[in-house]
């Protein structure tokens, strides 16, 4: 079982479950339909970075951690900024996040 990880901001994973998914968020402030796909990491030392790098001052986050067996769409590790990242290329079901955590202010 491969797990990786998204952050995302609560109100917009809250509005993907309100309708029922799916959720379609790629990164801050940019849809998987502007962007391509959603921006993952691969575990949560990633994600962590990725939290101090893009996410600096912005509240009320979530990290979702999904399992890549409960997708239907293609996962690409690509290159991105000295490293390598899991990119979903398709809408995330709902039912793919098998764990939601909050995550601390980001300052």
């Amino acid at each position: 079982m491969s797990h990786i990880f998204h952050i995302a901001e609560r109100a917009d994973w809250d509005a993907a479950r309100a309708a029922g998914g799916p959720y379609e968020i790629s990164t801050r402030g940019r849809t998987l339909r502007e962007e391509g796909f959603i921006h993952c990491s691969r575990d949560e030392a990633q994600a962590g970075e990725v939290l101090r790098a893009f996410y600096a001052g912005v509240g009320d986050l979530v990290l979702l951690e999904i399992d890549t067996a409960r997708l239907d769409v293609p996962v690409r590790h690509e290159p991105a900024d000295g490293d390598v990242f899991p990119h979903i290329y398709g809408p995330l079901p709902l039912d793919a996040v098998i764990q939601v955590r909050p995550l601390p202010a980001n300052r």
